[in-house]
């Protein structure tokens, strides 16, 4: 069923035949190791380079009478190069080739996974910035609190993903190492030398220590740092489910021409593609508790971690990739609706801006308990929808006393709150972010 979500690199990346591919070049770099010791003839390695080839199908039916995944890619090869097959594998333990191209292949999904949220980054940083002065509510415990712009909820976006790509690096960066350090990683069989001469031709650096793999933590790191990006993924795609409630819609998933929301409803436009990414979410991070569990092995090594890692490896990869291109193209596409913002700010008739009314009159010398309690009382009094706010405190007379009428309409200005994005904006993006985002035609 993962197949559905796997696009084109990174399905390449865990086909069996690349993986088969990657051990073959594991073993070929051994072999020139080895000749470069004297150790065996360079002839048998340009043999084994010239004959060795990948058949998949052969190896599955090897492997059916060996149950032997490694043994059975030997035998195939072998098959096929004749005597100076012989020379493979040599003092090498089948996790030198497992775990070294392990790492190949997901460095190589880590690298498109980067790729993709550069692309994340560069679209919402976009967005941000055509709304960065959209005004909106900000709400807290899902109830209307106070002023703020489109723009700083996507800012506070960007600058968390930003955060994941570099945790993403790191975990890049750390599964990066390969073994080649035989059956109990002391090197008894074959030299340092060797390992060093195959991990630099792949791009990796030798494990500064290993037994028969290479520790498990490196691998849980990795995958608890897809888990890590995919529950932002899934924290960006809940706000915007919320957002498109009927009797929200401040934002809506683009619906295409032809798109049906409903089986039994055919006015229904659904957030599918959030409820899919939320979705998704929890797959990878079951997968990331399944690679912690991974961590503790018996002794020098046990097999409990391979049948876990041939699942929850490739997944999540395939499922970070997968939500991290369809999130982008929804972020570059999202509808926004700045009218029913505006409309959504005003639907309590100014309670919101309480707190700022609440300042003022202590500013102006009201004890702070007394100015609470009676702009609390007005702000019931408006909720309940007896007379709007403002009408309420322009009346009242403990806050007249205190306030002037400018003074009071100066409380009820919505662009207070938000004169200091320009420098969260700045602190975000960098100086380019102080001039005044242009504005972009608003999307039908």
């Amino acid at each position: 069923m993962i197949d559905r979500y796997a696009r084109p690199l990174l399905k390449a990346i865990w086909e069996p035949t690349r993986k088969y591919e990657t051990w073959l070049k594991v073993e070929l770099l051994a072999c020139e190791a080895l000749a470069k010791k004297g150790l065996i003839p360079p002839s048998a390695v340009k043999q084994i380079r010239a004959k060795a080839r990948i058949k998949p199908a052969r190896i599955e039916a090897l492997e059916r009478v060996t149950k032997h995944d490694v043994i059975a890619f030997l035998e195939s090869i072998s098959e096929q190069v004749g005597p100076a097959a012989r020379y493979l594998h040599m003092g090498l333990t089948s996790s030198d080739i497992l775990d070294t191209s392990l790492a190949v292949l997901m460095v190589e999904a880590a690298d498109a996974i980067l790729g993709e949220l550069d692309r994340l980054l560069v679209v919402l940083r976009t967005r941000a910035l055509e709304h960065r002065d959209t005004l909106m509510i900000g709400r807290s415990h899902g109830i209307h609190g106070e002023p703020i712009t489109f723009g700083i909820k996507l800012a506070i976006w960007y600058d968390e993903t930003r955060r994941h790509r570099e945790r993403v690096h790191a975990a890049r960066q750390g599964i990066a190492y390969g073994k080649v350090s035989g059956a109990m990683g002391t090197f008894a069989h074959l030299s340092p030398d060797v390992e060093a001469y195959v991990c630099k031709n792949l791009g990796l650096t030798p494990a500064p220590a290993s037994n028969q793999i290479v520790q498990r933590d490196r691998h849980a790191a990795y995958l608890t740092a897809l888990a890590l990006l995919a529950s932002s993924i899934e924290k960006f795609a809940t706000e915007i489910r919320h957002l498109q409630r009927t009797e929200v819609l401040e934002v809506e998933e683009p619906f295409t021409p032809g798109q049906k929301g409903s089986s039994a409803m055919p006015h229904k436009r659904n957030p599918i593609v959030s409820e899919n990414l939320c979705g998704l979410a929890r797959l990878v991070r079951a997968n990331s508790l399944a690679a912690l569990e991974n961590v503790s092995l018996w002794h020098e090594r046990d097999i409990s971690h391979s049948s876990v890692e041939r699942v929850i490896i490739p997944d999540s990869t395939i499922l970070v990739d997968f939500m991290l291109a369809r999130f982008t193209d929804l972020m570059a596409d999202l509808v926004v609706y700045p009218d029913r913002m505006r409309r959504n700010l005003e639907l309590t008739g100014g309670v919101i801006y309480s707190q700022r009314l609440m300042l003022e009159l202590v500013r102006q010398g009201a004890p702070r308990v007394q100015a609470y309690e009676v702009v609390q009382r007005l702000a019931m009094a408006a909720w309940q929808g007896q007379t709007p706010f403002r009408d309420l405190v322009e009346k009242d007379p403990f806050i007249t006393r205190h306030l002037s009428e400018k003074a009071i309409g100066m409380c009820f200005d919505p662009e207070a709150y938000t004169r200091h994005v320009p420098e969260v904006f700045e602190r975000v993006f960098g100086s380019t972010a102080k001039a005044r985002a242009s504005r972009k035609p608003e999307r039908a």
